[in-house]
């Protein structure tokens, strides 16, 4: 059995790699080269190319295409570039703007991963007759006793299983991630001995189509009034300050208030997009315990159960946190924290694991603190994205 997991040569094996342009997918490609896999790169086109030429830190245009076919021509394998820009907008951009209005923290990675990527790039590599789709994410399948799981990487600082979560147990059978068991500096060791041009090419920061990290402008473009001005108020509705815009802001934020001394740091608690509110107020009043999720996808059977302990990431970079499952149904779940939690923001992703493996998750759609963890100068209420 290859390493891949096939009962059949490497040479007889056809394995697509998603060639982002970057120091990872171009490893990924040369290391199943190396192995002598038959190696097909594919590069997604996912917005505009002029716009993009020249930009650093993006990915899936301009100099990345370019890089991309650099490392394929290197290695000796086909390479193509595939115009994915409506469905990249339909799937991502479009939802990524709407969100934001409606008071959300969007996470456009996952949007990607779950339709671009994995299902309409996957749909793809099995019309060329390939046996796997492989991928420079820093994350591990690894078979259990009944398939094949999904699990965090072994170097915790860049395992990037969060963004995945959305993936199903049919993708993740056709689906391999070679660098999830090794560090970044391994990998970036071995584009230099393999004589990579891109060895020293910096990783993507920002979100590839949000130039130097200014989403609000991206967002005011796709919908004008984005950026209308509202009230800052706190949690009775006496009005604090004034504000250019709820797109500009996140539950948890402390920066960018601009309401003066209010004698202790104020943090933006909840965003009314019905009323064009930001709802402020100290950090205490950020505590939630019960944390609702929608769009489900669970990959340890068919649902989880109630009363269930999980630990549950909240957010990309927190540590993962205790909890049960406290609730099931329509499409979704309820968790109970152990501890209250700060800064529960819908639109983000509550990621479940048991130990390194990811049993599932699904976006974050409310929460709430209930009364036995609210403190005695804090009444229990919920924070949650409108319907």
């Amino acid at each position: 059995m290859t390493d891949l997991g096939f009962d059949k040569p490497a040479s007889q094996t056809r394995v697509v790699v998603a060639m982002s342009g970057g120091v990872d997918s171009s490893v990924t490609a040369a290391l199943l080269a190396r192995a002598g896999y038959e190696v097909v790169g594919v590069t997604l086109q996912l917005y505009d190319h002029g716009s993009a030429v020249g930009k650093k830190g993006a990915c899936c245009a301009g100099q990345d295409i370019y890089d991309a076919k650099r490392v394929a021509d290197k290695l000796g394998v086909p390479h193509y570039t595939l115009g994915y820009e409506d469905r990249f907008r339909e799937s991502v951009i479009d939802e990524f703007a709407d969100s934001y209005l409606n008071g959300e923290t969007p996470i456009p990675c996952v949007r990607c991963n779950q339709t671009v990527k994995f299902r309409d790039l996957l749909s793809t590599a099995k019309e060329l007759d390939a046996d796997a789709l492989a991928t420079g994410h820093y994350v591990r399948r690894v078979m259990g006793a009944e398939c094949a799981e999904l699990h965090s990487a072994v170097d915790a600082s860049r395992d990037q299983s969060y963004f995945l979560f959305a993936t199903t147990q049919e993708q993740l059978d056709f689906l391999r991630f070679p660098l999830g068991g090794q560090p970044k500096d391994e990998t970036r060791r071995l584009a230099e001995e393999l004589g990579l041009a891109i060895a020293d090419k910096p990783d993507s920061q920002d979100i590839c189509f949000v130039p130097n990290g200014d989403y609000a402008s991206v967002v005011e473009k796709l919908r004008p009034g984005a950026c209308d001005p509202g009230e800052i108020v706190d949690r009775s509705g006496n009005v604090l300050g004034h504000h250019d815009g709820i797109i500009h802001f996140t539950v948890g934020q402390r920066r960018g208030l601009k309401l003066g001394n209010m004698g202790e740091a104020m943090y933006v608690l909840a965003i009314q997009p019905e009323t064009n509110r930001v709802v402020a107020g100290p950090k205490r009043a950020l505590a939630r315990d019960l944390v609702h999720v929608r769009e489900l996808n669970w990959l340890d059977g068919d649902a989880p159960e109630v009363g269930r302990t999980v630990t549950v990431k909240l957010r990309s970079a927190m540590p993962a946190q205790p909890a049960t499952v406290a609730e099931v149904g329509q499409g979704g779940l309820t968790l109970r924290l152990d501890e209250p939690q700060h800064g529960v923001s819908p639109g983000q992703a509550a990621v479940c694991y048991d130990g390194t493996r990811v049993l599932g998750g699904g976006w974050i759609d409310s929460a709430e603190l209930t009364a036995e963890n609210a403190p005695a100068d804090v009444t229990p209420d919920r924070v949650a994205a409108p319907a």
